[in-house]
């Protein structure tokens, strides 16, 4: 089929959403922020307000308008940034173990001692990534290594695990061959080592979306996570039936800062945002039925 359809102006865009069934009271604003915010990433927040009509087009509900669409779209950009604070505190901790206990267990260069990972092939794809970001990095650290040191050619485990992406560090920690190595990692945070493997990688594909600025709040997810059994003190608080939604991530999110930094009120901050907006449906991020009771949501954990 012949894609035949010619792009809009913006005041061709609005004009296509009033004929769809949309309000749009002020014209001009909703025409400044079709100018800076891409008609095709708006679309994913008026989604829920369609429905087919007889023809099989998408019409919008009665009562649809503009106004409703853009709440949503602040507070998915407001959500992502405190997901986003979160991700960042928590990856910064997982190098810092990373580099710390296989470097106090095996020396500088860990990393480049092939005999620690389960497989050499990905140890050489990882290898060859980290070559890449070394060549390019201009931080500091890197441009003093290159200007002193030759042997090895790359640096020592501690500065190298800062130019890795969290997806590569993910990597690297699933790849490490024994599970004691991995445990001692986990230790810190309370979790089992699978649970860590499992979230790391999970956690890589949330900050994906992140970095791109996709629709995180209601998103049916691809990568799931394992749910913790233990410790008992965050099991409870997990919705296994819903582990396609954000929620669990939020949990262990929350969970992990904790350990890191007791008395974080990072939870009680998220709560404070769903209570601010209070047109977004917590179900439908996946948090359970009078989540509000939860102790985990209700004070410094």
């Amino acid at each position: 089929m012949l894609y035949d359809k010619p792009p809009l102006t913006f005041d061709q865009q609005i004009n296509l959403l009033k004929s769809r069934g949309m309000t749009v009271p002020d014209h001009h604003r909703a025409a400044r922020y079709l100018a800076h915010i891409n008609y095709y990433r708006l679309r994913a927040y008026w989604l829920p307000f369609e429905e087919p009509d007889s023809s099989g087009d998408h019409h919008f509900k009665p009562g649809t308008e503009f106004g409703q669409v853009l709440s949503f779209y602040i507070f998915d950009r407001k959500f992502r940034l405190l997901v986003l604070e979160a991700i960042e505190r928590i990856e910064v901790s997982v190098r810092t173990q990373f580099a710390y206990v296989m470097g106090n267990r095996y020396g500088s260069h860990a990393y480049l001692n092939t005999d620690l990972f389960n497989s050499k092939s990905i140890c050489g794809k990882c290898l060859e990534s980290l070559q890449q970001e070394f060549d390019r990095s201009r931080e500091t650290f890197i441009e003093h290594y290159k200007k002193k040191y030759t042997d090895p050619a790359l640096p020592p485990i501690w500065a190298a695990c800062e130019i890795m992406s969290l997806g590569q560090l993910s990597t690297w920690f699933h790849n490490i061959k024994l599970r004691r190595d991995r445990n001692d990692i986990a230790a810190v945070f309370r979790i089992d080592e699978k649970v860590l493997v499992s979230f790391l990688h999970h956690l890589s594909h949330i900050r994906n979306l992140v970095a791109h600025h996709s629709r995180l709040w209601n998103r049916k997810l691809t990568l799931t996570m394992l749910i913790p059994r233990r410790p008992k003190e965050i099991s409870n608080f997990f919705n296994p039936s819903q582990e396609r939604k954000i929620y669990n991530t939020l949990v262990m999110l929350g969970y992990m800062l904790n350990v890191m930094s007791p008395g974080t009120t990072w939870s009680l901050r998220v709560r404070k945002l769903l209570e601010e907006n209070g047109f977004v449906n917590p179900l439908d991020m996946g948090f359970p039925p009078r989540w509000e009771s939860l102790l985990f949501w209700n004070k410094k954990i």
